[in-house]
């Protein structure tokens, strides 16, 4: 098995964005995952090795040989089996989790209302590239298992990146598609919490595209037009999406920092400055937006003093304005350190998934997401790397296009409370729903 990366430095790409994308789009190799941080962004190309961990079973292949075997109890037990064994040594791994692998975090089944129990599910999904190339500011560094793809990725990023322009053809999707049923659950939602069986819960509704996407190309014109957290590129095993995350699950440091990002409370952005500042002050003056901001932080206070040492979680940046593209929001992080020996898995049992995408307390808004809607995937899930020095970078999949088995749609919510109003919340998944559905780039065969 080979046991370590041949490395290659190139020149620094221009619009890395697009230099990603194209490299993505090259189909060099047959999956993919582009992930950016505020550091750089970096591109997985072919799977080394991978986990599938599905409600029953633990899929791994590695070196051509696949093992597959029951899991029992807690389903973060195979994530860290398959990772204490990955080679090369400084290896980074890349992936994505569903919504749902909370559902067995918390021993519930993965089903969701649209009927199936879930068990065929994929809750996790992890590879350790075969190829990674790593852009940066000043110079890209290409590694790959294969000295022989150094050269071929090297003449892949040389070339001129041309995606996702003003030009490019957009699809059009009828935002107002499941509008009715949404406001009837939102409803039927505030009736569960005003007779006391939760504080909040976010619901969201699904919005089929039926027109073929360029993933590569939407990716671009995407994250052009957006100021995410974070924003990613993935096609693993049929499932394409491109994202562009308004904030982390949660971070791990190296070191054992361990941040989460919680965003609750919108308003739209509108580009006139005059209106999007009126927009901000009705923002900072909305108690049912502040309610549901404060209460989301106090989750988020709470799920950190688990893995970390008490003394350590703190709240910073309480309840500023997070600019995303075509919306803004309340936004605070909370910050925490792991005690020696602590793992950050821990961290991410404790945040997963995000208040913000789920409801307080979670198991009761676990019940509702169930009653409500289709299974979710990797909606309101993460897309992350983890790293051998033990560090973690886990976005939340919200403003995402995803695509799989012919079917391509677009998915938003919006956190309800007791003193929330169908139509507003209604509104705000639109709102959320159009920071992606102008720039769906149409596939030109």
């Amino acid at each position: 098995m080979p046991n370590q990366y041949h490395t290659m430095k190139a020149p620094a790409a221009g619009d890395r964005h697009a230099v990603a994308a194209q490299l993505a789009a090259s189909q060099q190799f047959d999956s993919h995952v582009v992930y950016e941080t505020p550091e750089g962004l970096s591109i997985a190309l072919g799977s080394h090795a991978e986990l599938r961990l599905n409600q029953r079973t633990a899929r791994v292949v590695r070196g051509g040989e696949v093992t597959e075997t029951e899991w029992h109890g807690d389903p973060l037990e195979p994530v860290r089996n398959f990772l204490r064994d990955v080679e090369p040594a400084d290896w980074r791994v890349y992936g994505w989790c569903a919504f749902e692998l909370a559902y067995a975090i918390s021993g519930k089944p993965a089903g969701g209302a649209d009927g199936p129990d879930g068990s065929d599910e994929v809750l996790a999904h992890l590879m350790v590239p075969h190829t990674e190339v790593r852009l940066h500011d000043g110079y890209t560094l290409i590694r790959s298992l294969d000295p022989e793809a150094l050269g071929a990725v090297a003449d892949a990023l040389s070339e001129p990146a041309d995606l996702g322009g003003p030009t490019a053809p957009r699809a059009d999707v009828d935002l107002e598609a499941s509008a009715a049923d949404y406001s009837r659950a939102v409803l039927a939602a505030i009736e569960d919490i005003n007779d006391g069986r939760l504080q909040k819960v976010v619901l969201s509704r699904l919005v089929p595209v039926e027109e073929e996407l360029d993933f590569p190309a939407t990716y671009v014109a995407g994250r052009r037009a957006n100021t995410p957290a974070r924003s990613f590129l993935l096609h693993m095993d049929g499932l394409k999406a491109a994202g562009f995350s308004p904030e982390t699950v949660v971070e791990v440091t190296s070191e054992g920092q361990v941040t989460t990002q919680p965003l609750a409370g919108t308003r739209r952005r509108t580009g006139d400055a005059a209106l999007d500042e009126q927009l901000r002050e009705d923002l900072l003056s909305d108690a049912k937006e502040l309610h549901e901001h404060a209460i989301s932080v106090k989750v988020a206070v709470d799920e950190l003093m688990g893995p970390c040492k008490p003394d350590t979680v703190v709240v910073r940046d309480y309840m500023r304005i997070a600019e995303r593209g075509k919306v803004q929001h309340l936004a605070s992080r909370v910050v925490g350190r792991l005690p020696e020996g602590g793992s950050p898995w821990d961290a991410f049992a404790a945040a997963f998934p995000a208040v913000t995408a789920s409801g307080v307390p979670k198991h009761a808004a676990y019940d509702l997401i169930r009653r409500d809607e289709p299974v979710r995937g990797p909606y309101a899930g993460t897309v992350m790397t983890i790293d051998a020095d033990g560090s973690m970078d886990a976005a939340l999949v919200l403003r995402t296009v995803f695509s799989r088995d012919g079917k391509t749609w677009l998915r938003a919510g919006a956190g309800v409370v007791g003193n929330s109003r169908p139509e507003r919340e209604l509104e705000e998944t639109r709102e959320k729903l159009r920071s992606v559905s102008g720039d769906l780039i149409r596939r030109v065969p």
